[in-house]
């Protein structure tokens, strides 16, 4: 479930605060080779499920970089900031892939919004994310979001 806010000042009450979990997403086949097909990579350890059955991860794995792009709409279930003109990317800060997604996982995010600063015209967050596997101790993805809110 959101967290609502509405503005930048109920945003800056939030610096700190756990955001909590998403909904579990399946990465399947399907969504793997549409992310290779959109970023031309198409190495077997992706798209080749026979090639990769006999690989070092015995399955498929989504790019570490599918995963990555699944922050967003998994983000955008833990905080719906409303009253603001512009929402943007604005960068990360640390990214790592501590544990492969094999095809047909399901994955979720855990996340804690670490700090809030005034920028020109709005305010900045700090997120921490992990990218959680069902089942596995290691999460996917860990990660540091920068996200910046204008009025």
């Amino acid at each position: 479930m959101s967290i609502i806010v509405n503005g930048l000042d109920e945003l800056r009450k939030l610096s700190g605060s756990d955001l909590g979990t998403s909904e579990w997403i399946e990465v399947t086949q399907e969504r793997i080779d549409t992310f290779a097909d959109a970023t031309g990579d198409h190495q077997w350890i992706h798209v080749d499920p026979e090639k990769a059955a006999a690989g070092p991860f015995g399955a498929p794995i989504a790019h570490g970089y599918l995963t990555l792009s699944l922050f967003i709409p998994l983000f955008t279930e833990l905080l719906d900031v409303q009253g603001v003109t512009t929402k943007v990317n604005y960068g990360l800060n640390k990214v790592r892939f501590p544990s492969p997604v094999k095809v047909g996982s399901r994955i979720r995010l855990v996340g804690k919004l670490t700090d809030v600063e005034d920028v020109p015209g709005g305010v900045q967050i700090t997120v921490d994310g992990a990218i959680e596997i069902e089942g596995c101790t290691k999460p996917a993805a860990v990660l540091q979001s920068l996200s910046r809110f204008y009025g």
